[in-house]
């Protein structure tokens, strides 16, 4: 087991988000949390990356206990863990080589042979590979989002934590990058946790659905 919440309450500031969560995920599975803009999708997320705590409730997320998880934890927790944002989060000022190895000698990479291999890698599987010294502001929207996955997959993530990852793509870009969520999933046997208010995805990449609405986790 992944990940395994058991009548979890999550809080925005003193703000009861979702009450009383169940919800598991099981390596390699892909899940999908739905509903409304506001609904509580992506403070989900942030309490499994330990962004927003959790006081109340059994929650265990890898091997970590999330209940009251120290700060000093939460850096071992998501070295583990892949995130794809909405809005990138990608470092504009720098190449898509630079944006990769920033990160991978962040976690601790140290030789600089190992790191151009796995640059390399990870841009084939998103096939981006000839796009290693353009910078960030010369890619399309579905390029950047490329990016966003090939950077969360450089540590072999055993989850992939992805917030809305097509809210800003049209729709032939946001099936491309489902389709490679879903390609690395059945690839490399990692979880997907995908937030999403486009009902058809599930219906093109099956997987297990949960429905976020009036401050509840409910599984559809």
């Amino acid at each position: 087991m992944i990940l395994n919440y058991k009548d979890v309450d999550i809080y925005q500031d003193e703000h009861l988000v979702l009450g009383k969560v169940n919800f598991c995920v099981e390596e390699g599975e892909m899940v999908y949390l739905t509903g409304q803009v506001g609904s509580g999708k992506s403070s989900l997320l942030k309490s499994i990356y330990g962004e927003l705590p959790v006081w109340e409730g059994e929650a265990e997320v890898l091997g970590f206990n999330m209940v009251g998880l120290k700060t000093k934890h939460q850096p071992a927790l998501r070295r583990q863990m892949g995130i794809v944002f909405q809005d990138f989060q990608l470092l504009r000022d720098r190449t898509v080589h630079r944006n990769l190895d920033f990160v991978l000698r962040s976690t601790g990479w140290k030789k600089l042979s190992e790191r151009e291999q796995r640059i390399a890698e990870v841009l084939d599987m998103v096939k981006l590979a000839d796009k290693q010294e353009k910078f960030i502001y010369e890619l399309s929207g579905g390029e950047q989002q490329r990016i966003c996955i090939a950077r969360a997959i450089l540590n072999n993530p055993k989850v992939i934590l992805a917030d809305e990852p097509t809210g800003n793509l049209d729709a032939e870009n946001g099936e491309l990058i489902l389709a490679l969520l879903d390609e690395i999933r059945r690839q490399n046997h990692t979880a997907v946790v995908v937030s999403t208010h486009n009902l058809q995805w599930p219906e093109y990449f099956p997987g297990t659905v949960y429905r976020c609405s009036e401050a509840k986790l409910m599984k559809c």
